[in-house]
C-alpha cells in the first residue's frame, strides 16, 4: 500500500525471491516470498542468510525458540543498519523507519540518530500473551507438546525498542491495553488494524455454499492447533453438541494422546497448504477462534471473506460484530462456544444472514482502509519545516 501511494522509498526483507534462488530451491514457501505489485520496488534482502537459517532449524531444531528469534532478529536489524550507513544521499529528517519488532532495535537506534523518525509495529501482547499461555499450561497439564520457555533478554529487547521508538503501531485494542499494562504510554500507541484484499483469488469470489437442511453445522478451525488459540475448548464444546463436524487444520502442537481422544465429531488435518485452506473455507459453515490471545488474527478477515462467520473471543483484533457478522464469547468458555454453535445449528436462516454480514464486513479491511490509517499515523508524527516529503524504509 505504501509503494501504491507513493511511499514506500526501501524495503528490507529477510528473504525475496529472485530468479536464480526461485529456480535453485523448489519450495512453494520460498517462492511465494515476491509481490507482482512490488516489481519496480527498491527492496533489499539477505536471501543467503535466511535459507542457511532454515537449514540450521531443519538439521538441528532448537527447543530454546525465543533465544533464536532474537539472535535472528539482532542480526537482521545490523544487516538493515549496514544498508542504511550506505545511502549517503538520504535525507534521514524526512525519512520514517517502519519496523517488526524484535528486527527493528539496531537499525532504528542509527537512523534515529540521524533524523529520522522510527515506528515499530508490535504484533503481540508480549509478556502479557505469554503469562497467559502459562496459566493455561497449569490448567491443562501435558497438553502442550513444548512448554513455552521465554528469556528474560526477550522482554528486555522488545522494552527497548518500544522506548526507542517515537510510536508503536498495534493492530488491536487487546495489544494496545497488554503494552499499557508493560508500561508503554498510551499516546504513543496507534491502532492499525491488519488488511485483506478480498476478491484477489477468484476462489473468494464464490460463497460457501449453506450446509443442507438435517446435515451437521460445518466447524471450522484454522491456524496453529496450541493451547493458544483455545484448542481445549473447542474440544469440550464438541463434546457438548453432538451435531456438528469440526475441522481443525493447522500444525499441531498438542500432545498426541489429547489428538486421539478427541470427539468423533473433530478430524485433525495437520499442516495444509494455501491451496487447501481455501478448500477449507468453501466446504465450512462457520469458522471457530476461541483464542486465549492473538495480536489480531487474520484468519477471522479470511474466513469472512469466504461467507463464515466467526466465533471469537475479545482477545484479538476486533472484527466481529456480535450477533450480526458472528458472535463474540469469553475466552476460556466451551459452553458459551457450544451454545453459539447450536443456535447457527438451530437456526439456518440466521446463519445466512450472518454469511451475508461477515461478507460486507470483510470492507471495512481493505488495502485503501490501511492507507487511509497509514496516513493518519504519518500526519501523526511532527515534522521538521521543510518542503520534502517523508518517505518509509
Amino acid at each position: 500500500m505504501l509503494h501504491r501511494s507513493g511511499k514506500l522509498e526501501a524495503l528490507f526483507t529477510d528473504y525475496w525471491s529472485r530468479g536464480l534462488w526461485q529456480n535453485l530451491l523448489r519450495s512453494p514457501r520460498l517462492r511465494s516470498r515476491k509481490h507482482e505489485d512490488l516489481s519496480d520496488a527498491e527492496v533489499y534482502s539477505f536471501n543467503g542468510t535466511a535459507v542457511l537459517d532454515g537449514l540450521r532449524k531443519r538439521v538441528r531444531p532448537n527447543t530454546d525458540a525465543y533465544s533464536e528469534f532474537l539472535r535472528i532478529g539482532s542480526r537482521f536489524g545490523k544487516q538493515v543498519r549496514s544498508k542504511l550507513i550506505k545511502r549517503r544521499e538520504q535525507h534521514w529528517e524526512n525519512t520514517i523507519l517502519f519496523g517488526y519488532d524484535t528486527g527493528f532495535l539496531e537499525a532504528a537506534a542509527w537512523a534515529k540518530n540521524e533524523g529520522a523518525h522510527c515506528i515499530v509495529c508490535q504484533m503481540d501482547p508480549s509478556r502479557t500473551e505469554f503469562d497467559l499461555v502459562r496459566a493455561e499450561e497449569k490448567r491443562w497439564p501435558g497438553w502442550a507438546k513444548t512448554p513455552i520457555l521465554v528469556p528474560e533478554a526477550y522482554f528486555d529487547w522488545r522494552k527497548a525498542e518500544w522506548a526507542l521508538a517515537d510510536a508503536v503501531v498495534v493492530n488491536s485494542q487487546w495489544t494496545l491495553d497488554a503494552l499499557v499494562q508493560q508500561g508503554v504510554p498510551t499516546e504513543k500507541i496507534h491502532i492499525i488494524p491488519l488488511a485483506y484484499e478480498a476478491g484477489l483469488n477468484d476462489n473468494d469470489k464464490s460463497p460457501t455454499p449453506l450446509k443442507p437442511d438435517g446435515e451437521p453445522l460445518r466447524v471450522l478451525f484454522l491456524g496453529q492447533v496450541n493451547l493458544r488459540k483455545g484448542i481445549p475448548y473447542l474440544l469440550e464444546a464438541a463434546r457438548l453438541i453432538k451435531n456438528i463436524q469440526v475441522e481443525i487444520a493447522g500444525p499441531i502442537a498438542i500432545a498426541d494422546q489429547f489428538v486421539v481422544k478427541a470427539p468423533p465429531n473433530v478430524r485433525f488435518h495437520g499442516a495444509v497448504t494455501r491451496d487447501r485452506v481455501r478448500e477449507f473455507y468453501r466446504e465450512a459453515d462457520v469458522f471457530v477462534l476461541p483464542t486465549i490471545s492473538d495480536g489480531f488474527a487474520l484468519t477471522q478477515i479470511e474466513a469472512m471473506a469466504h461467507g463464515l462467520p466467526v466465533i471469537t473471543t475479545p482477545h484479538c483484533g476486533q472484527v466481529v460484530t456480535d450477533g450480526l457478522d458472528g458472535f463474540v464469547i469469553p475466552a476460556r468458555d466451551s459452553a458459551a462456544l457450544a451454545d453459539r454453535l447450536r443456535t447457527l445449528q438451530d437456526d439456518p436462516e440466521r446463519l445466512q444472514a450472518m454469511r451475508e454480514a461477515a461478507q460486507l464486513t470483510v470492507r471495512r479491511f481493505s488495502l485503501n482502509h490501511l492507507d487511509k490509517n497509514l496516513r493518519t499515523l504519518e500526519a501523526s508524527v511532527k515534522w521538521p519545516s521543510t518542503d520534502t516529503l517523508p518517505s518509509f524504509h
